[in-house]
């Protein structure tokens, strides 16, 4: 069975998209077929995963606003084993009709079922707010992971999306769970070794070991329309990024 993994953090450029693409594409290469859902309106996975946003001939609002099925917008990309369900800017009218619909916290999950023995992983990328596209794709998922950057705020609003956590587990998915907190944007300064201090003190258990680095290459891969291990499989943030899928896999299969 399909493993369902939600990527998730209310405040924007902490790398969630940036994890979602690398490790969803380290999967693949380990020869694990895998699915990106690209939740997030501003379609930053849809367009690093190579796509053009604007010539899209079916998304995730498709599904969302009407009775396609999820199978029928499922894109392959040029990279191993890996998939992606592309969005752009129409998926933010989803939020404004999806209001009116009954169960309207269950209707990604509804899409997502019928496909979900297709994948060995699906990764979900949510928007950069906890909206109700957010609480789709958490409703939807089995696991969290929480990209949190090496910077002075990086505490901030984190205890905001774990209460999130909690009141989806307790009212809409009892099987919802924190598979991890990812350090990212690490340099090599004292103000992020005291983040990443602080962050191991009060999370200790669920705090991966890997820590994502700033890295330029990071930056370049997205606008090549490539995950950095494609990009430059020898930089800091490709291995950094493999070696946390490593983790991932130890930590869903232990």
């Amino acid at each position: 069975m399909g493993t369902l993994i939600a990527l998730a953090n209310q405040k924007g450029g902490v790398g969630k998209t940036t994890t979602a693409i690398n490790i969803s594409a380290c999967l693949g290469k380990e020869g694990y077929k895998t699915l990106l859902i690209d939740l997030d309106p501003q379609g930053n996975a849809t367009q690093g995963l190579g796509f053009d946003k604007s010539q899209l001939n079916g998304t995730v609002y498709t599904i969302l606003s009407g009775d396609h099925s999820l199978s029928s917008i499922i894109k392959p990309t040029s990279y191993p084993n890996l998939y992606l369900a592309p969005s752009n800017r129409e998926l933010a009218g989803a939020e404004v009709e999806l209001i009116e619909v009954d169960s309207r916290e269950y209707k990604l999950k509804e899409k997502v079922s019928p496909i979900k023995n297709n994948f060995d992983f699906i990764i979900i990328d949510c928007p950069p707010a906890l909206s109700l596209l957010t609480v789709n794709g958490l409703v939807c998922a089995e696991k969290v992971i929480v990209p949190l950057q090496c910077e002075y705020y990086a505490l901030e609003g984190l205890g905001e999306l774990l209460q999130t956590v909690l009141r989806i587990r307790d009212n809409f998915n009892s099987n919802l769970k924190i598979l991890g907190i990812v350090l990212t944007m690490f340099q090599h300064t004292n103000l992020s070794r005291q983040v990443e201090s602080d962050v191991r003190t009060h999370f200790e258990h669920i705090v991966f070991k890997t820590v994502i680095p700033r890295n330029v290459t990071l930056s370049e891969a997205p606008s090549y329309g490539k995950p950095v291990i494609y990009y430059d499989e020898k930089s800091s943030g490709a291995i950094a990024y493999a070696q946390l899928t490593r983790e991932i896999l130890d930590r869903e299969f232990r």
